[in-house]
């Protein structure tokens, strides 16, 4: 199985039966990093008292949490449930942040389903002390549609912030040249353009993302069996434009261990958690994993190799390395 890839670790029942002898957190326990402090916990991010065991009396000055759309604990759940299952969460945030601080939020919008849940989770933001700041696309390589549709290749980024937070504008700028010339200004008597005017050879990032790769299997940050994975240089970007080095990070939904790889690479500490045993303990693993390889991912392996070539039947004994 070393070299086999995962199913979505979230839906295969017998192979969560299978790995959760082997996770070393049970519901409630938290695992502290001994080298710079980290913190991932196996907890419910809509309960205060299991989200205070993580934080302590820590304060973070970001969270960019990724929450399923509309799967809580692998069940369906109504939109009028799943925005108040979100209230909690994000009560839940606020209270684990300082008072300039920044928020950052995965979530979708479903072209059959009224664009949903975004536009109701929108609405419950007003309630927050968040203010709205952005609302950013990034942009898959793939897609999916039908013949008579726009095929959707975006994913949605809510960027919130409250007080006076802290961004650093040069963590906007991508790999990509400033290659067409325009936008003729007079400045100082002297009629420019704006290459001729930029504080950069590149361009910024804005608020639509192109230039990211969309996270797939043969790329080395792949986590086999996490299904929608973000991409380590969205994270990354994230927190490099909203934070400082030594700062705190918050993630609430640690699923592949994304935002703590970044927080690692980016000199920050990461406070996160997933109410999985599996996610929580595979976010452990690939810390431990970057750190003795470099490597950010497993690539076509796994984080759970096994001896035997193939998965094992209910009857049969997994034995691990």
């Amino acid at each position: 199985m070393l070299n086999d890839p995962l199913p979505d670790l979230s839906v295969s029942a017998q192979l969560r039966a299978q790995l959760l002898p082997h996770c070393r957190l049970q519901r409630g326990e938290v695992w502290t990093d001994p080298v710079v402090g980290h913190r991932i916990g196996c907890l419910d991010c809509t309960d205060s008292a299991e989200v205070s065991t993580l934080m302590g009396a820590e304060k973070g000055v970001l969270a960019v949490q990724d929450p399923p759309y509309n799967l809580v604990m692998f069940e369906r759940r109504t939109i009028e449930e799943y925005i108040e299952w979100c209230r909690k969460w994000i009560v839940n945030t606020e209270q684990s942040l300082t008072d300039d601080c920044a928020l950052y939020i995965w979530l979708g919008a479903d072209q059959k389903a009224g664009f949903q849940p975004l536009p109701d989770f929108i609405l419950l933001m007003r309630e927050t002390p968040f203010r709205s700041r952005s609302l950013i696309t990034m942009r898959n390589q793939r897609g999916y549609g039908t013949q008579k549709n726009w095929m959707a290749v975006r994913q949605e980024l809510l960027y919130y912030t409250k007080g006076s937070p802290h961004f650093d504008v040069q963590a906007e700028y991508t790999d990509i040249p400033k290659i067409l010339r325009g936008y003729y200004k007079t400045v100082n008597g002297v009629r420019t353009d704006n290459l001729e005017r930029g504080k950069s050879p590149n361009i910024r990032a804005g608020n639509v993302w192109v230039d990211i790769q969309q996270v797939f299997y043969r790329m080395e940050e792949n986590v086999p069996g996490c299904y929608a994975q973000k991409p380590l240089s969205a994270i990354s970007r994230i927190i490099r434009a909203s934070s400082r080095v030594g700062d705190t990070v918050v993630d609430f939904f640690a699923h592949a261990g994304t935002t703590l790889i970044a927080a690692e690479q980016a000199g920050r500490r990461c406070f996160t958690m997933d109410i999985d045993p599996i996610f929580a303990e595979l976010t452990i693993r690939r810390l431990e994993h970057y750190r003795e390889t470099r490597k950010t991912g497993w690539q076509k392996s796994n984080p759970f190799p096994v001896t035997e070539s193939t998965l094992t039947t209910a009857n049969e004994q997994v034995v691990y390395d």
